[in-house]
This record gives C-alpha cells, structure tokens and sequence, in this order.
C-alpha cells in the first residue's frame, strides 16, 4: 500500500469518526485564541481551558493584558505549566500588539512567529483556526501518528510538516489537523497501540507485528 492509498483510508476513517469537529481550546476571540495556544505547551488543553474560563469573560484584548502587569498574569496563570516565562510572553507581546498592530493580531505567519513565546506551531494554529488560513500545525499526536501511519520517517516536526502537506489536499488541512488529534488522543495513544491494534493502523499495515517505535516531537 502506498502513501496516497493510505492517505485516503485515513481521511475517510476520520471523516466517518469525526464528521463534524469542535476547536479544543476555548477561546473568545482571535487575541485569546492565540493566549490560549501560547499557554497550552507543556499542558493539556482541559488544564489551559479550565484556567482561561475564569479569566476571558473579564480579561480578553491585548490592553487587559498589559494594564494587568507581569505579576497580576502570573496569579491569574498560575496552575498552568511554566506560567512564569508564559505570563512574561503574554505581557511582553501585548504590549507589542498595542504599539505595532493597533491591538489586532496580525494575520502572517512571519509577524506571528515574531512575537515572544510564538513559535512556528502556535502561528498555524492561530492562522488556521483564527483566521481560516490553510495550516497544518504538528503537535506531538500528529507527529506521532503519521510515523505509525508510515507517512514520514520521524526525522523532525519539520519534516512531518511537509510530508502531510504534500499528501493531503490543502483544502482538508484545517480540518484534517484537528482530527489527528482527536484520533491521537482516543484511539492511537501514546502508550497504547503502538501500531498494532486502531483501525486505521490495522488497516494500513495488516501484517505489522511488532510495536512500532516512533520519534518524539
């Protein structure tokens, strides 16, 4: 079986499973969406979410932000993982945002990734899922399963980045990201399959007996 073969078996066992699907981070406008994403790395998207719900409805643009100061961002972030460096990021790139950007979130990743604790996965998500933009953002399940699936060598995030790019259709891109993930996290985990027991493993690789180990993001 080939990798084009492969990639529509997967797209039509997620479309199936995942019809419709919801964004995971909570969030009340693009400027959130993107503190949401910058506190998500290293925690899980329930801890960020559980946090943020107490935080949104009064503090939610960038001049909130930066009159609440470092400190005041720190206590209200505090149950998130490395909340000391997150909170001096959000501080620091709301500030930015207010004197370059007028207080909008620009729209490029080039701008994005130019912002203190924005990286290249936290700019595609906010350009995919803020702003409707093509992106395919690698996190640690897609990174993951696409080694399972046979559709990168693992090499690096960079890598898998291409490769998915190159085989799925870039229409399908915001969508199909989001579906991984989900897939990730309840069919094809980290400790558990190791490719060789989810529907889509077994499908792809029917004859693949021994666990299959990939390389980490």
């Amino acid at each position: 079986m080939n990798e084009i073969q492969k990639a529509k078996i997967i797209t039509t066992t997620l479309n199936k499973i995942y019809p419709r699907i919801v964004v995971p981070l909570k969030s009340r406008n693009v400027f959130t969406l993107l503190i949401s994403v910058l506190l998500s790395a290293q925690c899980t998207d329930v801890n960020v979410n559980n946090v943020t719900k107490k935080i949104y409805p009064k503090y939610y643009t960038p001049h909130h932000f930066k009159k609440l100061g470092r400190k005041k961002i720190e206590k209200l972030i505090k149950k998130i993982g490395i909340f000391r460096i997150k909170a001096k990021s959000i501080f620091h790139l709301s500030k930015i945002l207010i004197e370059k950007y007028n207080g909008k979130v620009p729209k490029s990743f080039e701008d994005l990734e130019k912002l203190p604790g924005v990286g290249h996965k936290t700019a595609s998500v906010v350009m995919s899922q803020g702003f409707g933009y093509p992106a395919f953002p690698i996190d640690t399940h897609i990174h993951r399963l696409a080694q399972r699936w046979g559709l990168t060598n693992g090499k690096s995030v960079e890598q898998t980045e291409k490769d998915l790019k190159r085989l799925f259709p870039k229409n399908k891109w915001n969508k199909l990201h989001l579906q991984i993930i989900y897939y990730g996290r309840e069919y094809c985990k980290a400790r558990d399959c190791y490719g060789l027991t989810c529907k889509i493993c077994t499908t792809c690789y029917p004859n693949r007996k021994k666990p299959l180990i990939t390389k980490k993001a």
